[in-house]
């Protein structure tokens, strides 16, 4: 039960967290994407700061800390992202979908065996930038999510 108890306070603390953002996104399709994952806060994320961030997300949401993310974990997983999406993607769809298309379980279970590890969740970032950095120039910016 605390692995649970764990897991939704951080999916509630995910979501209050971006809150905020909802007005900015609207107007700026990506902004809300940048608030999270640029950490150096310079207007682009890096493949390193993707990695870095999908590593802290990792943790966040293997409840049950055995090193992976399973079909259950999942669960609240795509919750807290569903619930981003609405709170804060603006209606904007395309780049902001594949965001989040690209966190799940499909998307990172390479070895097709129903869970996700920290290695698999990790190396995943390669692929994820490449759906996101629309103009191949190495990182994810506002632009990227434009029309």
């Amino acid at each position: 039960m605390h692995s649970l108890k764990k897991t939704l306070i951080a999916a509630m603390a995910l979501a209050a967290s971006v809150a905020p953002l909802m007005a900015q996104q609207q107007g700026n399709p990506g902004a809300h994407f940048l608030e999270n994952w640029d950490l150096d806060a310079n207007g682009e994320a890096t493949l390193s700061e993707l990695q870095t961030k999908r590593g802290d997300v990792f943790l966040t949401f293997d409840s049950n800390e055995d090193g992976f993310i399973d079909a259950d974990e999942y669960v609240y997983f795509d919750e807290a992202r569903a619930n981003d999406m609405k709170a804060n993607a603006g209606g904007h769809g395309g780049r902001a979908d594949r965001a989040s298309q690209g966190m799940t379980l499909q998307n990172n279970d390479t070895d097709q065996d129903g869970k996700v590890s920290r290695d698999e969740f990790l190396g995943g970032a390669v692929a994820w930038m490449g759906m996101l950095d629309r103009n191949t120039d190495g990182v994810v910016t506002t632009a990227d999510f434009g029309r």
